[in-house]
């Protein structure tokens, strides 16, 4: 749905899953799904979890119009939502002219995750992330690696009730230096998690995101004046992908990414490699550059293999000679920091110093160690190493 299009299908997301999984498929493998994509972490939802109608809370992020109609402000859809309706989103629903949220204080995962899982490499590594996500995305990748809570309706997922309150105080009793904001995506409840945020800096909680970048302008200044961090998944360099593979926008993305990057909030880029899809040298090249040109050359960028999900089961895991080769085109265009992920024990998990070569952090899966790095720099020559490295939060924003 392009930006400013009345929604009159609220489940346009539901109906093409449905025409690829069936409906008794997709309840039955729900729950081991959830599950199984949440490990390694801890799962720590409780036996409270319901089904059903979710509490209604009031959406910060939209205008009123005329005849009781609203539009919502979250991201680039830009939604004009009559009354009774949803956004594409399906989280975000017009009652009466005032726009509701279905999403706040209701999440459907919660965990305790090595911050690694993000991924963020450059972020306090060796700690752990208290992990949320409620229901929802505003796009719809055939290749949705968590389509289990992001391309569900609401009420088709087990959920949860935990106030920003809560989610902090649970944060602070396992042991986590920071809120992760995950598996879904956080733009389609933005309230909740700019609330959180400000309950977990209060307790001396960081907040991560991890995104796809398409939030509104609006949204995105607020949220980059509280979070730490920021890891966009960057699908591809090229709009016909974002449109046919990803049923979004690349534009508001990539304005996005340089508007993280001039915040002065840490970025990380993440490019799931798909194979025939967007696996081409050319591409490689093409996203390389594009981020030296705009981004400078220390924003990390990780390359990570895809494995058979959604609607894409036909295809193969991305083969490990492609990744091999895309670490090697970006660094060869000047970039300081590529990973490669989703590759447990390869050496492109391991973040090397851009000045002499030595090894700084050592990672196997989520096995990490820090071999040559001393407050950010490099332990052997004193070149600094760009990242956040330091456990103390600011709360001046508060």
């Amino acid at each position: 749905m392009s930006s400013g299009e009345m929604n009159e299908a609220g489940n346009v997301r539901w109906n093409r899953f449905a025409e690829s999984v069936s409906r008794r498929e997709f309840l039955m493998g729900m729950g081991a799904s959830v599950a199984a994509m949440c490990l390694p972490g801890k799962v720590l939802a409780g036996p409270d979890g319901h089904y059903g109608p979710l509490t209604e809370s009031p959406a910060r992020f939209y205008r009123k119009l005329d005849h009781d109609r609203v539009q919502c402000v979250q991201c680039f859809r830009g939604c004009l939502i009559a009354e009774g309706k949803s956004g594409a989103c399906e989280i975000r629903i017009n009652r009466g002219g005032e726009l509701k949220t279905v999403s706040y204080g209701n999440p459907g995962a919660i965990n305790v995750d090595p911050i690694e899982k993000k991924p963020f490499f450059h972020v306090l590594p060796g700690t752990s992330s208290f992990s949320i996500a409620a229901v929802g995305c505003n796009i719809d990748c055939d290749f949705c690696q968590n389509w289990q809570i992001a391309q569900v309706s609401p009420g088709r997922l087990q959920v949860d009730s935990r106030t920003p309150e809560q989610i902090a105080s649970e944060a602070v009793n396992a042991r986590c230096t920071t809120i992760a904001y995950t598996y879904s995506e956080p733009v389609v409840w933005s309230e909740y998690v700019l609330d959180c945020t400000r309950a977990g800096l209060k307790k001396g909680i960081r907040s991560v995101v991890v995104s796809n970048g398409s939030w509104s302008g609006e949204v995105l200044r607020e949220l980059t004046r509280v979070v730490t961090a920021i890891k966009v998944d960057l699908k591809s360099i090229n709009s016909a992908y974002y449109e046919r593979i990803c049923h979004g926008d690349i534009r508001p993305v990539l304005d996005n990414i340089v508007a993280i990057r001039r915040s002065g909030v840490w970025l990380e880029l993440v490019n799931l490699v798909v194979p025939t899809l967007n696996d081409t040298p050319e591409e490689f090249r093409k996203m390389a550059q594009w981020i030296r040109e705009y981004l400078g050359t220390d924003v990390p960028l990780h390359f990570s293999r895809f494995h058979p999900m959604y609607r894409l089961q036909h295809l193969a895991p991305t083969p490990l000679k492609t990744l091999n080769q895309a670490r090697d085109i970006a660094l060869a265009e000047g970039l300081s920091y590529v990973y490669i992920g989703n590759v447990p024990s390869h050496a492109g998990e391991n973040t090397v110093c851009r000045g002499c070569g030595k090894t700084l952090i050592h990672r196997s899966g989520y096995q990490v160690k820090i071999v040559g790095m001393t407050a950010g720099r490099c332990s052997a020559c004193g070149t600094s190493v760009p990242g956040v490295w330091a456990t103390s939060p600011d709360t001046t924003s508060l």
